[in-house]
């Protein structure tokens, strides 16, 4: 942020959504926003068990399960020019952080250590107090999202990917369970749909986009839906992340993003990830004010999807580049629930 008021202004916009939500508000409000019969009659506020996963009882890859060497192979079919872009921001203070995370980093001393030997040697190290995977551009891994399927506080039953629990999960260190360290890295096909040059406009905060949006913008890219196949990463551009840095508060009083359809429409095209130019990927706030965020719930809790927030599309839209290899390992950090890094479309 820019100055204090900012920040201030930033942080009570994200307590309204919550407030506004009324926590997860229960089984009927999702059983109508997810539309499905099965869903009024749900075990959990989020439908029916959804575990185990497909991949297995126990498993903690999810989506990343996808990542084959035969999906390596048609992800390179996609390069013919060899330009590397990079979709990730910058990690520094002034960008946009959600609610009171922070972002500091220092250089103790100058330089850090030295001299030592006949040559002087002398270097600096650096000092980051951050939440390391949820700041900046992110990845939401599989400990990041979960349900209080039980009785208030109950941690045996809050659930979360594969049905792993907090109680099973819990550590002041890093969880125990579903760490990113587990995942596999991503070198699969990336596919691009930009709703902003559908709409001819950037988008507004809480504007939804629908699988028939998601269906229009690939036809006008010229591409169909044969184009995303099982494993695909999709990402989404909203015009919303021209606001970086730029309207650090406009950015985060809410977002463009998809909504529960279009969420249904990629969990049945089998994607890995999901990945758009705002905070949250999914619209905020949600159309149904009694849900919070509950495309995260859909694609991360119950399908092992994965979520990549904050990333930029300038320069593969500049080039007119729809399709791409996508190519993100994330952080081998025992016991976190997302990870920073510089995701990379190669074109």
């Amino acid at each position: 942020m820019t100055d204090t008021s900012d920040k201030q202004a930033a942080r009570m916009n994200r307590r309204r959504f919550f407030t506004a939500a009324g926590g997860f508000a229960g089984l009927t409000a999702l059983a109508t926003a997810f539309g499905s019969a099965a869903a009024k009659a749900a075990e959990t506020p989020i439908g029916p068990k959804w575990w185990p996963s497909k991949w297995g009882k126990g498993d903690q890859k999810g989506a990343t399960n996808y990542m084959t060497p035969q999906k390596t192979l048609e992800a390179t079919q996609l390069i013919k020019t060899g330009k590397v872009h990079s979709l990730g921001r910058v990690y520094e203070a002034e960008m946009p952080l959600f609610g009171n995370r922070a972002f500091s980093m220092r250089i103790p001393g100058a330089p850090t250590g030295g001299t030592f030997g006949d040559n002087k040697i002398v270097w600096n190290d650096e000092f980051l107090c951050t939440e390391i995977g949820q700041v900046g551009t992110q990845f939401d891994g599989l400990a990041h999202i979960g349900v209080e399927a039980g009785k208030s506080g109950d941690k045996s039953e809050q659930r979360f990917y594969n049905g792993f629990t907090t109680q099973e999960m819990s550590n002041a260190y890093g969880v125990n369970k579903l760490g990113v360290e587990q995942l596999n890295p991503f070198f699969t096909r990336g596919v691009l749909m930009d709703i902003q040059r559908l709409r001819g406009r950037r988008m507004n905060k809480g504007e939804e986009i629908t699988a028939a949006d998601l269906q229009a913008a690939l036809k006008a890219q010229n591409m169909s839906e044969a184009d995303i196949r099982p494993g695909d990463a999709v990402f989404v551009n909203t015009g919303w992340g021209s606001l970086w840095k730029k309207d650090n508060a406009t950015f985060n009083s809410g977002a463009p993003g998809i909504g529960v359809g279009a969420a249904e429409w990629l969990i049945g095209k089998q994607v890995s990830l999901v990945g758009a130019d705002t905070w949250p990927v999914e619209v905020v706030p949600n159309p149904d004010a009694k849900l919070a965020f509950p495309v995260h719930q859909m694609l991360i809790t119950r399908n092992g999807i994965f979520i990549h927030e904050n990333l930029a599309f300038d320069s593969l839209i500049a080039d007119g580049s729809y399709s791409f290899a996508y190519i993100f390992s994330p952080m081998k950090l025992k016991g976190g629930t997302g990870s920073p890094g510089s995701p990379l479309a190669v074109t």
